[in-house]
């Protein structure tokens, strides 16, 4: 009986030491984080090229995580279009970049990287503007105003602005995602012609009166692994 007694006691101890080294283990395991570089492209541009007359570009995407929930992103692209206003037509063109952050809000389940984050964005334009016509503005006369074309070129022109971006993005296939985000646009500083403002900047789309802007897309991107930690 006493025999039994001390072979009893042996295996509670075992047990118990082998509970609480598991338990140990446990705590101490960490759950492996993906790093990686991630390119795509904006794929509502090309929508907007195929059914809006007058416009055409692309706008390139990337990003980087580079902290648990940190990730730099920039973009970059090509805008040519033609704005119709009442008394203007004008065409604009050329290239933007944007530079910036984005943090990660989502907690994601083990294994999973898809985000709900904010972000912000320094950008920069370089294009031209050309009025093509114009229509004065005739008040109180009964003659129909002319339409005045002018194909005038305005070389050399620039923009910066920064912005305030909410977005989602989810990985939908092994290292494929979907994203779709929304930018607000404040202008900080731009170089116009000296007969007209700049109504609309590359990148930054339509410029409102008080110099805000709004804009969105819809990303694709490609994840290629670099590190896990």
């Amino acid at each position: 009986m006493i025999q039994l007694r001390k072979l009893t006691f042996i295996i509670s101890i075992l047990f118990t030491f082998g509970t609480v080294n598991a338990q140990q283990e446990k705590d101490t395991t960490h759950v492996e984080q993906v790093y990686g570089i991630r390119f795509g492209a904006d794929i509502s541009v090309p929508i907007i090229s195929f059914i809006k007359e007058g416009y055409s570009g692309y706008e390139i995407v990337a990003d980087a995580r580079v902290y648990k929930n940190i990730y730099a992103a920039v973009e970059f692209g090509h805008n040519d279009a033609t704005t119709v206003e009442d008394f203007m037509n004008f065409t604009t063109k050329g290239d933007y970049f944007k530079i910036g952050a984005n943090y990660n809000a989502y907690e994601n389940w083990e294994g999973m990287t898809n985000e709900i984050y904010v972000g912000f964005r320094y950008g920069f334009s370089k294009f031209s503007q050309t009025l093509n016509s114009y229509t004065p503005n005739v008040y109180g006369t009964y003659l129909t105003p002319e339409i005045i074309e002018v194909n005038e070129l305005h070389p050399d022109l620039n923009a910066h602005w920064l912005e305030f971006i909410l977005g989602i993005r989810a990985e939908t296939f092994k290292n494929f995602y979907m994203g779709f985000s929304v930018g607000f646009k404040a202008m900080l500083s731009t170089k116009e012609p000296e007969n007209f403002q700049n109504l609309y900047v590359p990148g930054f789309y339509k410029v409102s009166l008080n110099n805000l802007g709004f804009g969105f897309n819809y990303t694709l991107t490609y994840l290629i692994p670099y590190a896990r930690k």
